[in-house]
């Protein structure tokens, strides 16, 4: 199997974000998700620019092992991704969905009730 629709998202995730591993699986619709996206950037090729340290587990964790595990916290650190413990905060850096991956539709706003 090809990982390059993989490498070729990576590739897109902008300094300073980063993305899970299942959010990868769920935007290519990749049958085993988040532990097959793993594969991929653990096959990751070096020299071809594709920023493999942006890529986080479950809830902003770095779960990398070493030697590799320092270096992706240096990396993010230098990117000005702020690292508390092992996490990263989801809600600041995470790479932000576009509604329409969502699969819903904005909600339409309901006229509010006045009482009285």
């Amino acid at each position: 199997m090809s990982w390059e629709l993989v490498y070729q998202l990576v590739k897109k995730i902008p300094r300073g974000r980063v993305t899970t591993y299942g959010e990868l699986a769920r935007r290519l619709r990749i049958r085993g998700g988040a532990r097959v996206v793993g594969y991929a950037m653990a096959a990751c090729p070096s020299g071809r620019g594709i920023p493999w340290h942006r890529v986080v587990g479950a809830g902003g964790r770095l779960i990398i092992r070493e030697p590799y595990g320092s270096l992706q916290r240096r990396l993010l650190e230098s990117e000005g991704v702020r690292i508390d413990g092992a996490r990263v905060d989801m809600g600041k850096y995470a790479l932000a969905r576009p509604r329409k991956q969502l699969g819903r539709k904005p909600a339409a706003k309901r006229p509010r009730l006045r009482a009285g």
